[in-house]
């Protein structure tokens, strides 16, 4: 039995978890919903079971390897390799029916990410990226967006789930930037906007509060296409800013480094 994963391996393992996922996709009677914070932020059957998938492969294939998945925590394991997961990221898209959700999956050797898969089912998209080898979507390289110029880009953002509780919820870096770019998109899934600014269908993107298994796998698929993907205010959880050398040194300059400034 081998016991150093293959991009192969993680392509394998997220095409299974999102097949499971697709059964319960716009079909809400068959599956039921939990808050777990609150209101804004739940779990459902499918996300169990995709976890369940994932987690059964590794255990399987790769029974010494750690995990670290968004539904059940972190597993210890033993020869330096750690699966980062998320089952499906954007579960208030899926449960909506709305197709912008992925399955999450990256693999860390000695802490150092080197494959990393974000599978899009209702859409069809795979993106996929190894260390040192590119980023590419559907066997097609990838590449972050060219832009330079603020004003002609169209960036994403995300609001914590705890946005209407805590002032320090993204509102103040919102009004920064609108004025300042052509647009602002909200797609609801941070893997879905990591992954189209490596593509370059977004020409940046900044969010906070997000967690390990939010990022992991998306944002080396964003490195390996050329994006710059920068951790700041880590008071505030994982607070990213994503783009394009030009465009993240322009969103860098407007967004607050203190909290609710």
């Amino acid at each position: 039995m081998s016991y150093t994963p293959t991009l192969d391996n993680v392509i394998e393992c997220a095409r299974m978890a999102g097949e499971t996922a697709m059964k319960y996709f716009r079909h809400k009677d068959r599956m039921n919903v939990e808050n777990k914070l609150n209101d804004s932020d739940i779990v459902t059957t499918a996300d169990k079971e995709s976890e369940a998938v994932v987690k059964n492969y590794v255990k399987t294939h790769f029974p010494t390897h750690a995990i670290l998945s968004e539904e059940s925590g972190e597993t210890d394991g033993a020869g330096g390799y750690r699966w980062v997961i998320d089952p499906i990221d954007g579960t208030t898209n899926f449960f909506s029916g709305i197709p912008l959700w992925s399955v999450s999956i990256g693999v860390e050797h000695n802490g150092e990410r080197v494959i990393g898969v974000v599978f899009m089912p209702a859409t069809g998209e795979l993106f996929y990226a190894s260390k040192g080898h590119g980023a590419f979507l559907n066997g097609r390289p990838i590449h972050a967006s060219a832009q330079d110029k603020l004003s002609r880009s169209v960036i994403s953002t995300g609001f914590p789930v705890d946005k209407g509780d805590n002032p320090d919820n993204n509102l103040d870096n919102f009004a920064a930037i609108m004025p300042r770019v052509r647009d602002i998109r909200r797609l609801g899934s941070s893997t879905v906007d990591i992954c189209y600014t490596a593509a370059g269908f977004l020409d940046g993107y900044w969010e906070l509060n997000l967690h390990e298994w939010d990022v992991n796998a998306a944002s080396l698929i964003a490195e390996e296409a050329g994006a710059i993907f920068t951790r700041f205010r880590p008071d505030r959880g994982i607070s990213v800013v994503c783009a394009p050398p030009a465009i993240h040194e322009q969103l860098m300059a407007l967004i607050s480094q203190k909290p609710g400034k």
